[in-house]
């Protein structure tokens, strides 16, 4: 069941508005967006409801045609975007996405747009999010900047001379599934090992802390967290409450990701790194070696020169925004 569509706007004016759907592994948010990055109505169902797409876009028709009339009926809108795991931007296809139910190649672009008979264009989730980011974020004004996004995994997107880097067949940006460690850690949806998702991502913090404590023989407060319990937000509560393992967790998370991010500063020359997701929250915890790897680890002329920073996207908001970012771009 849909949750309660919710309006931050109670007067809506005759200016054209964009849908935003983004799809992610266990719930699919939705809303329309003004274009200065109000978020006028939204609501979110489960992906995982149904075996087959079709049923799927039914169930979206009928909670987001619900919202399109509320924002003033389908001649309002100016198009639909989607952000989907594996979604490609050329084709508007999702191809072999591990996390949603539907397998194989998936036309979404086009199932979703004979639907709603609104132009529809879909990208994956963490280019959603860089484009978002650009039109409504800590990038705004920005022509050259990465985005990374921690969360259960480690998303990305890389804008060059104002253009999101999609590369020859859409896939472009898979900074996640770099190889920072080699024989490293092994990657359980990839089937290979050291990848920097393997280590950055919340999934990763929960490893190494397993490790760690498995390994270690140091007094922590961890310990007294059954071993399926344990995440990242364990560790960093134990952090603040000042537990030298959970510290020495995410100093190692930061080393790490610091050291990915110098690779990938040499590669693009951004002028900031943009990392969003839920391990932010630990704030200097991970930032602080992060920032140092990077810069320990990048060659003079790039040193001191690229900012890291957080996005200023408000979380609950974030998808839906990056998606409708993409309507903005559509050739009217």
């Amino acid at each position: 069941m849909a949750k309660a569509a919710s309006s931050s706007s109670s007067s809506l004016s005759f200016e054209p508005l964009a849908i935003g759907i983004d799809i992610g592994g266990t719930g699919t948010k939705f809303g329309i967006v003004d274009r200065n990055g109000n978020v006028l109505f939204s609501s979110e169902i489960s992906t995982r409801g149904h075996s087959q797409v079709e049923g799927f876009i039914d169930e979206l028709y009928n909670h987001l045609h619900t919202l399109i009339e509320k924002a003033g009926g389908t001649g309002r809108m100016r198009g639909i975007g989607v952000g989907a795991p594996n979604g490609n931007y050329y084709s508007g296809t999702v191809e072999y996405a591990p996390n949603l139910p539907w397998r194989g190649i998936i036309p979404l672009a086009k199932l979703i747009q004979n639907k709603f008979q609104l132009p529809t264009i879909l990208t994956n989730d963490a280019n959603a999010a860089a484009i978002g980011e650009m039109m409504y974020g800590a990038a705004k004004g920005m022509k050259d900047f990465i985005m990374i996004t921690l969360g259960t995994g480690v998303g990305s997107g890389i804008v060059a001379n104002g253009k999101l880097i999609y590369g020859h067949d859409g896939f472009a940006g898979e900074l996640g599934h770099t190889i920072i460690i080699p024989k490293g850690r092994y990657h359980e949806g990839t089937g290979k090992y050291g990848s920097l998702e393997s280590y950055a991502s919340a999934t990763g913090v929960k490893l190494t802390a397993i490790e760690m404590l498995e390994k270690s023989e140091e007094a922590s407060m961890l310990r007294d967290t059954p071993k399926e319990r344990l995440d990242s937000r364990r560790v960093y509560e134990a952090a603040i409450a000042g537990d030298k393992l959970a510290k020495e967790i995410f100093d190692f998370t930061g080393e790490i990701l610091g050291l990915a991010l110098a690779n990938f500063v040499m590669f693009s020359s951004p002028e900031a790194v943009i990392l969003f997701g839920g391990l932010t929250k630990a704030g200097d915890l991970i930032l602080k070696p992060t920032r140092e790897s990077m810069e320990n680890n990048l060659i003079q002329v790039f040193q001191n020169k690229v900012k890291i920073l957080v996005s200023h996207l408000k979380e609950s908001d974030a998808a839906i925004l990056g998606a409708s970012a993409l309507v903005w771009d559509m050739k009217a």
